[in-house]
């Protein structure tokens, strides 16, 4: 039996390396990271193993030759040596006001200044790490490491708050700033988050800073190839697959179909979650690890404050300049795809597009499921309840049960939260489809134009229209006058027309026609 310890949670290198858990091997990345150049900036989702790549390059950089052994780096390296390195782990704390961050970055120099001294005159935080910069070089003879753990925390926490996020963006353009102002003291820097702020404001000074975030050499420096999964987890494959009742070809489909699917470049392989593939072998059961470990609730304010309409999150398709930016211009989708709910999947090279969609199921599913509590009046715990119930009425063609339960579900939601009625309706609709879709099949598009949507099960093919103050007669009519049921005129199965009305008046659906 297969006895393999799984690295869950560990973040530290040395512990994982001491304690006997089982290490993916990215030191060959490591080694071209240190050798190949000084200052690196890279982003990716959380929980994708940025932490452990820290920790990993500080250990190199500590030269723990012995951590390595048996490794890529044992053969790569050949002369090991020791450097000061000034860690900081943005990724500790709750940054709710500039105290909160004031006092992480306080304590953390004041840890480096036990060692390496400071001066009166170093009265600010920039000037204080600048100062500690400078004297561990000069007592060392060697230049210095810089790793930041998680630099945007504070900044995704700030999000809806603009007076607070640009208090955050005033401490630590300065500090930062140091990696450009102490050049002659530093031998490599490698700054991790999900954002990339620094674009714009945070490290705008800082042109020495590369983005290795969609670079090709780097991209599977996080995250778990398919190469990988199968070189270093094939017995684990296989005891899932016993554990699930399927063969290993079916376990390693389902896996992919679940956790892989993350693409940082046009055209690449997909890489793995490392966190929710970890938990799937340690649990024996596909689940949504993912999600379970908690999702920001910045990114439902975001979609909030702009009114997004969900229903574009499956068409999106943007240019690498929104890619590499912030929240701006009141628009989420790049804080969406840097956080890891949206991922490249096609380009077009000509018009210099790129088209995004979620990564995988286990994405997908959460990220609806998570939203729902936001955007209806269910809490997340009734969430599974509520749609197993709708899930049911459209199996057995119920669709009265249906539209009457949907109805309640609309009658339930706080005036605040319609205030934008039109796209309030849209958004809660596609919520509850999308979901329904898990368990059914749900399409958008018809050759003939746009169809709200269809609806099939093994025993139904449900065709609905949805007029905002109109009629249900009127969404009916465009049914058949668009042909929308045309594809369906040989299927075994009943193909139910639907209109459906909503008005404005009672917030609700008004009436619906069933053909």
């Amino acid at each position: 039996m297969n006895r393999k310890r799984y690295p869950i949670g560990i973040q530290d290198f040395e512990k994982l390396r001491q304690n006997g858990y089982h290490y993916v091997d990215k030191t060959a990345f490591v080694h071209q990271l240190a050798t190949g150049g000084s200052y690196y900036f890279l982003s990716r989702p959380r929980r994708f193993g940025k932490s452990l790549l820290v920790s990993t390059l500080k250990a190199y950089f500590e030269g723990k030759r012995e951590l390595f052994k048996g490794l890529d780096m044992e053969h790569l390296e050949e002369t090991w040596m020791e450097y000061p390195i000034f860690h900081l782990d943005l990724n500790i704390a709750r940054y709710d006001t500039p105290e909160s961050l004031n006092g992480i970055l306080n304590n953390t120099l004041t840890q480096w200044e036990k060692r390496y001294g400071n001066e009166p005159s170093e009265t600010s935080l920039a000037l204080r790490f600048a100062g500690v910069v400078r004297r561990a070089c000069e007592q060392t003879g060697r230049r210095v490491v810089i790793l930041v753990d998680e630099y945007d925390k504070p900044l995704l926490q700030a999000i809806g708050d603009e007076t607070l996020l640009q208090t955050y963006r005033d401490m630590l353009k300065p500090f930062y700033g140091v990696l450009k102002t102490m050049d002659g003291c530093i031998h490599f820097a490698l700054l991790t988050g999900v954002t990339k702020f620094g674009k714009v404001s945070v490290f705008s000074d800082l042109n020495n800073l590369k983005d290795i975030s969609m670079d090709r050499r780097y991209l599977s420096l996080c995250g778990i190839t398919e190469a990988e999964l199968h070189r270093d987890f094939e017995d684990d494959i296989r005891e899932l697959a016993e554990a699930e009742g399927v063969t290993p070809e079916e376990m390693s489909e389902k896996l992919r179909h679940y956790y892989d699917g993350y693409h940082f470049a046009a055209n690449t392989e997909g890489l793995y979650n490392p966190f929710s593939l970890l938990n799937a072998f340690a649990s024996k059961e596909i689940r949504s690890y993912w999600f379970e470990t908690g999702t920001p609730t910045y990114l439902v304010e975001l979609l909030q404050q702009s009114c997004y309409d969900l229903r574009q999150i499956t068409e999106e398709e943007t240019n690498v300049s929104v890619l590499d930016s912030i929240f701006t211009d009141n628009n989420p989708l790049p804080v969406i795809y840097q956080s890891g709910y949206l991922t490249i999947k096609g380009y077009d090279k000509r018009f210099g597009l790129y088209r995004l969609g979620f990564p995988n199921k286990e994405v997908e599913e959460g990220f609806m499921d998570f939203l729902v509590p936001y955007y209806t009046p269910i809490n997340k715990q009734k969430s599974a309840f509520e749609i197993g119930r709708f899930v049911r009425e459209i199996e057995t063609g119920d669709t009265d049960a249906f539209f009457t339960r949907l109805r309640s579900f609309f009658a339930d939601v706080p005036y605040e939260l319609a205030a934008d009625r039109e796209r309030h309706y849209q958004n809660v609709l596609f919520i509850v489809f999308r979901l329904i879709g898990f368990y059914t099949q749900v399409e958008y598009h018809t050759g003939q134009g746009r169809v709200d949507l269809i609806l099939q099960t093994p025993d139904y093919v449900y065709i609905m229209e949805l007029k905002l103050d109109g009629t249900a007669e009127e969404a009916l009519r465009q049914i058949e006058e668009k042909g929308y049921a045309l594809p369906f005129g040989s299927d075994t199965r009943r193909v139910l027309k639907i209109g459906v009305n909503f008005s404005r008046e009672t917030r609700n659906i008004e009436r619906w026609i069933v053909r």
